[in-house]
């Protein structure tokens, strides 16, 4: 992969994933990635897992989290890690935005 150092904000275009879930990628290279997610209120990303390390932090809204075998009502400022492979999924209680941040990049994001 090529490196890139800068990643404008009006480049990164807004995909909709499912009604209410929308997310833009705000840069990567082959070991990271940063990805911006916005949730409607009532939107659930279903449980599921993948190989790669993730921490997300709630720029804004209210999420219910279930990582593992917890669950976890979280805002603003608030943030959770995702180890590898664990089953993991969200609901957003009041709409807002996370930020989620991936090692190694989602290639299936790409």
């Amino acid at each position: 992969m090529t490196i890139k150092n800068h990643f404008p904000g009006q480049e990164n275009t807004l995909e909709t994933v499912v009604d209410g879930l929308s997310r833009k990628i705000a840069a990567y290279n082959d070991n990271l990635m940063i990805v911006e997610v916005h949730f409607e209120a009532g939107v659930t990303a279903p449980l599921h897992h993948h190989i790669h390390e993730q921490i997300t932090y709630v720029m804004s809204g209210k999420f219910e989290f279930t990582v593992g075998d917890k669950t976890y009502i979280v805002g603003a400022g608030d943030s959770l890690y995702k180890q590898p492979d664990i089953e993991h999924g969200a609901t957003c209680l009041e709409a807002g935005t996370l930020l989620d941040v991936f090692t190694p990049h989602r290639e299936d994001f790409l």
